[in-house]
């Protein structure tokens, strides 16, 4: 997952700066400026990059520290898959991880109402998913944690290597539920009344849990590596766009006023009317 977020920095900015040209296109529940969303990525850029540094800065373990490792010393709600290692499903988590990235935000442009904002909610999901890389990045940059594969043989030359440590927290399955609950959410925010609703939040929810299964089936990433990983990436997912939410739609509008008073006068204005 780290080398996932530079590529895609510089091109979000050109994206930025096509959002107001967008907003003129159709009606949207988001607003973005550039002159907020483009520092915000870019800060966000410089917040993983450092995190990469850091986890870069460690030190395999040598097989001195491999054959001082002992299970005993993990938490016992984790400790049932120390020692697990599967390169299929590792290549399975991979193959259900990076094309959801893409497809997730790709089905937006599916829809009628999303289409015609579409550059807008390229620059949110960069800002989501940018967010869930920051928060990853620092956490294996600062917290170093053995994966599981180090407590048994099979890792072969891997338990030696340098993000040998970074298993907290499960990156894989943070950016999923990142890419399924912000297209679930932006699905919701334009179609608020649709039927599709409840398959498409289900859709969002269950398909990161698998790619945590497969990280634990892999030995990459222990439970409690998985559930903070997926928290992170779902809260991201949501209050990204959340945030960005347009006044009136999220619950209040103004409404104009006129009409004639008790004593004869005529007055106009406008009303701020909470909407149900």
């Amino acid at each position: 997952m780290k080398q996932f977020f530079a590529p895609i920095l510089a091109s979000s900015l050109s994206l930025v700066a096509a959002c107001p040209a967008a907003a003129q296109q159709a009606p949207s529940p988001y607003q973005t400026r550039f002159a907020v969303e483009a520092p915000v990525i870019v800060a966000e850029g410089a917040v993983s990059g450092f995190g990469i540094y850091r986890s870069m800065q460690r030190d395999g373990l040598t097989d001195a520290e491999l054959a001082a490792l002992n299970k005993d010393n993990i938490p016992s709600f984790d400790r049932f898959s120390a020692g697990y290692y599967s390169k299929n499903f590792q290549t399975a988590g991979d193959l259900l991880c990076y094309p959801t990235l893409v497809i997730a935000p790709g089905l937006l442009a599916l829809n009628p109402a999303a289409r015609g904002r579409y550059g807008q909610v390229v620059v949110l999901y960069i800002e989501t998913i940018a967010a869930a890389d920051a928060f990853f990045t620092t956490a294996i940059g600062n917290i170093p944690r053995y994966r599981p594969y180090l407590y048994g043989s099979e890792g072969g030359d891997l338990r030696n290597g340098h993000i040998a440590t970074n298993s907290f927290f499960a990156g894989h399955t943070a950016h999923t539920a990142a890419a399924t609950f912000f297209a679930a959410k932006v699905f919701h925010d334009f179609n608020p009344n649709s039927r599709a609703q409840p398959y498409v939040w289900t859709a969002a929810a269950l398909l990161p849990a698998v790619v945590a299964y497969t990280r634990i089936e892999a030995g990459k990433h222990f439970l409690s590596d998985n559930l903070v990983g997926y928290a992170v990436g779902a809260t991201m997912g949501v209050v990204v766009p959340q945030l960005h939410k347009a006044a009136g739609r999220r619950g209040l509008s103004l409404v104009p006023l006129q009409g004639v008073n008790v004593n004869g006068y005529s007055y106009s204005g406008l009303l701020l009317r909470k909407q149900l």
